[in-house]
């Protein structure tokens, strides 16, 4: 690949790509130099370091899954709703296994507060989860309870862990639906905790 008209874009969405085919411990500047058939001093021009690279290409991928989400959502609400941002949830870190492992990493907050991917998280998740009639510190619990949830179980079913004959899907199912009940009858904290709400539900981690 020609080193003409290389931008910080293109780098950022082929480390996405490398990150899905290779795996994202595999993202590294000399890995995407060779991709694109330049000496790695060249990509200095458009990101920092590594650090800065894998920054960027979390808020990549926390767009991308979110927007997946927020269209699954749109016009739906209480159990029709959580369960649509579920399965749009374990489609893409499914489909996308490195992309998503890039969503989990810790973002530096100042760095967050700026990025559009990660006000656009908050205000769906929030918003599905308002609609179960919760507000802090509950929301913030049950965001922690559906990003728990969520990525655990994709992480194993990724990884071929479930081992028992019942089918994964159906089990997923399952989880949602008790989910569901979980919201609905959330044992609300009486005394409003004094300590501020804590991380958002992406990083764009999503919940």
């Amino acid at each position: 690949m020609a080193r003409a008209g290389l931008t910080t874009e293109r780098v950022v969405a082929a480390a996405a790509d490398l990150a899905d085919e290779a795996g994202y411990e595999h993202v590294s500047l000399s890995a995407l130099a060779r991709k694109f058939g330049v000496k790695d001093a060249s990509l200095y021009s458009h990101v920092k370091n590594l650090h800065d690279l894998r920054t960027r290409l979390a808020f990549l991928a926390g767009g991308e899954m979110i927007d997946r989400i927020a269209d699954a959502v749109a016009g739906r609400a209480g159990k029709d709703a959580l369960a649509a941002f579920a399965g749009a949830y374990r489609e893409y870190a499914l489909e996308h296994p490195g992309r998503y492992a890039a969503t989990q990493i810790r973002i530096d907050q100042s760095l967050a507060a700026t990025s559009p991917a990660f006000a656009r998280t908050a205000e769906v998740t929030h918003g599905m989860l308002r609609a179960y009639g919760l507000e802090e510190p509950d929301l913030t619990d049950a965001v922690r309870l559906l990003r728990s949830t969520f990525h655990g179980y994709c992480a194993l079913e990724a990884t071929g862990a479930f081992g028992a004959s019942r089918d994964v899907r159906t089990s997923w199912n399952r989880a949602v639906d008790a989910l569901h009940v979980t919201l609905e009858h959330w044992p609300h904290e009486e005394s409003p905790s004094e300590e501020p709400p804590g991380e958002e539900p992406t990083s764009p981690q999503a919940p």
